[in-house]
C-alpha cells in the first residue's frame, strides 16, 4: 500500500510545467529558425561582451553543446568569435547585425511563450504566481544544496 501524500506533489508540478513550457518554446522558436539555447546565447551576447565559458554558465550549457550552438550560430551568420577587448587571450562571442535582429525577434516570441501560459490565469493569480516563484528562486529554493549522489538531469540520462 502507497503511503499517503501529506502535501502537495511540488516536483511533479514544477516539473512537468517545465517541461511543457520548453516544448511549446521550442516548437515556437523553431519556426524562426532557432533553438532555445541559440537564443540565449545570443541575448546574453548582446548584454555585454561574455566569453563562451561565460555565456555556457549563463545557460547552463556543458563545453560541447555550447561549442556546437555557437558553430550553428556562426553558419548561420548570427554571431562569431573574436578576440575580446578587455583579455587578448580570450574570445568572446559578438551578434552580427542579422544576429542582433534575430535576436529581437526571437525575444518576441520568447515574451508571447510567457505571456500565452500566464494569460491561462486569471489577472490576481497570475500576479501572485509570479510573485510567488521569484520569492523561491530568490530565497529558499535559489541554489541547489550539495548531495552525496550526483543528480542527473534528463540530457545526461540519454548517454
Amino acid at each position: 500500500m502507497a503511503p499517503a501524500r501529506t502535501e502537495t506533489d511540488l516536483s511533479f508540478l514544477l516539473d512537468h510545467t517545465s517541461r511543457v513550457l520548453r516544448s511549446r518554446m521550442a516548437a515556437a522558436l523553431a519556426e524562426i529558425g532557432l533553438t532555445a539555447r541559440m537564443h540565449c546565447v545570443l541575448v546574453h551576447a548582446l548584454e555585454e561582451e561574455r566569453t563562451q565559458i561565460q555565456l555556457a554558465e549563463l545557460g547552463d550549457m556543458d563545453k560541447t553543446t555550447m561549442v556546437v550552438t555557437v558553430d550553428a550560430l556562426e553558419k548561420a551568420g548570427y554571431a562569431e568569435r573574436r578576440p575580446s577587448s578587455t583579455d587578448r587571450r580570450a574570445r568572446i562571442i559578438a551578434v552580427t547585425e542579422e544576429g542582433a535582429a534575430v535576436a529581437r525577434r526571437s525575444q518576441e516570441v520568447v515574451d508571447g511563450v510567457h505571456r500565452d501560459a500566464l494569460q491561462a490565469l486569471p489577472d490576481d493569480e497570475r500576479e501572485v504566481l509570479v510573485r510567488a516563484l521569484n520569492r523561491l528562486v530568490t530565497g529558499h529554493l535559489a541554489a541547489p544544496v550539495e548531495s552525496p549522489v550526483q543528480t542527473r538531469r534528463a540530457r545526461e540520462r540519454a548517454k
